[in-house]
């Protein structure tokens, strides 16, 4: 995976994590999962944890541009 960038999370009072990619959520977190992501986070590089985390946070135009001309081999 290459770099990861413009993830950003948010600890809630109520132990509830929410990832952010640019201003859109990517994920939310709680419970248990919510503080092995803290733990992973401050241990490992923050971005590419965000990144592993929210798995699908890019989902959505690809199978679009893979049909635009530009990109047509």
């Amino acid at each position: 995976m290459g770099d990861a960038t413009g993830f950003r999370y948010e600890q809630r009072s109520d132990g509830t994590v929410v990832v952010l990619h640019g201003a859109r959520k990517a994920a939310t977190l709680r419970g248990p999962r919510a503080a092995e992501f803290l733990d992973a986070v401050t241990s490992e590089d923050p971005q590419l944890v965000m990144a592993r985390w929210t798995g699908n946070y890019r989902r959505g135009n690809e199978r679009t541009a893979k049909a635009h001309p530009r990109n047509r081999a």
